[in-house]
């Protein structure tokens, strides 16, 4: 199945055809997303980059440009510091650029959410501009349910607007919390949290899949609208389960594609770009699972 690229009317008719061009890169033309996430050095601090169960590469943040550059993938999001940092050594990698990031310090016990904007619009275009990177979008976090979602709402709102007006696509990590709220993966939560996020106007919204399997995800596809929905990767889990997931979640649950961090860099250089590859396989070309596995097993190319 593929979904048809569409143009907001918010991007001005002379950068239509960017947008189109950066829509079309991070869907390979399906209008599906395969979004790696290598942001969590702020969010999870160092947690997620070493342990037990963690590949001694991703120690070093080179690790996700790595995979980034070797893998299919549509886009790999991170922050700017290291987009700066390492983006001129890894060009041909398309770039989403993630405008705000906490850490998690402090407990939602203490104080409700709260993630700031980091850089201005105009710094994310000066330095597309500058240095020549593939720089597709922005994305930014919100919280419904802390007593701060005001604020990021209008953050975000401004944003998605000022990020269409130059081309780039706009994704937002909705994600439920706060003192008030009690379970963040009720269906009926995430779905107004999707609907949330379609009145802001972004291309994309990143949730936490509810629970209630397949029928849970289509409410929130229902209420996302012309916003395509994609589920968060969570944490490690056996590469089988993972695709087996994702699978199911695009074909009986509708969503749009994928957005993985975890999952992916947290393991061994290979074996991360195999499960890319697989992951895209399945996002873009509708692979069946046994294809996928193949892919991932390094039986079959991608």
């Amino acid at each position: 199945m593929t979904l048809p690229l569409t143009v907001p009317a918010d991007v001005p008719l002379n950068e239509r055809p960017r947008f189109l061009a950066n829509l079309a890169r991070v869907t390979a033309h399906t209008g599906r997303l395969m979004l790696m996430a290598g942001d969590q050095k702020v969010e999870h601090l160092n947690d997620d980059f070493v342990g037990a169960d963690v590949a001694e590469d991703d120690g070093d943040p080179e690790h996700l440009f790595r995979i980034a550059s070797k893998a299919r993938i549509g886009v790999f999001a991170t922050q700017m510091g290291l987009i700066a940092r390492y983006g001129s050594d890894y060009p041909d990698i398309p770039y989403l650029l993630k405008m705000n990031a906490k850490t998690n310090l402090v407990p939602t016990a203490s104080d409700d959410p709260y993630s700031h904007q980091w850089h201005t619009l105009e710094q994310v275009v000066r330095l597309r501009d500058a240095s020549g990177l593939n720089i597709v979008g922005v994305g930014y976090t919100i919280y419904p349910g802390s007593r701060y979602e005001g604020q990021m709402f209008a953050e975000a709102a401004r944003l998605i607007f000022e990020a269409h007006q130059h081309g780039l696509i706009a994704v937002i990590w909705a994600y439920p919390r706060g003192q008030h709220v009690t379970d963040e993966h009720d269906p009926h939560l995430i779905a107004g949290v999707a609907g949330i996020v379609a009145c802001l106007g972004a291309d994309f919204v990143k949730i936490n899949a509810p629970t209630g399997g397949p029928a849970a995800l289509r409410e929130a596809v229902r209420a996302a609208g012309k916003t395509r929905v994609v589920c968060a990767g969570g944490g490690e889990t056996t590469a089988e389960g993972f695709l087996r997931r994702l699978h199911e979640q695009i074909e009986m649950g509708g969503v749009a594609g994928s957005a993985t961090g975890r999952n992916i860099h947290q393991r061994p250089l290979d074996e991360a770009v195999r499960l890319c590859n697989a992951i895209s396989a399945i996002d873009f070309d509708n692979a069946p699972i046994d294809e996928a596995l193949r892919i991932y097993q390094g039986e079959q190319s991608a």
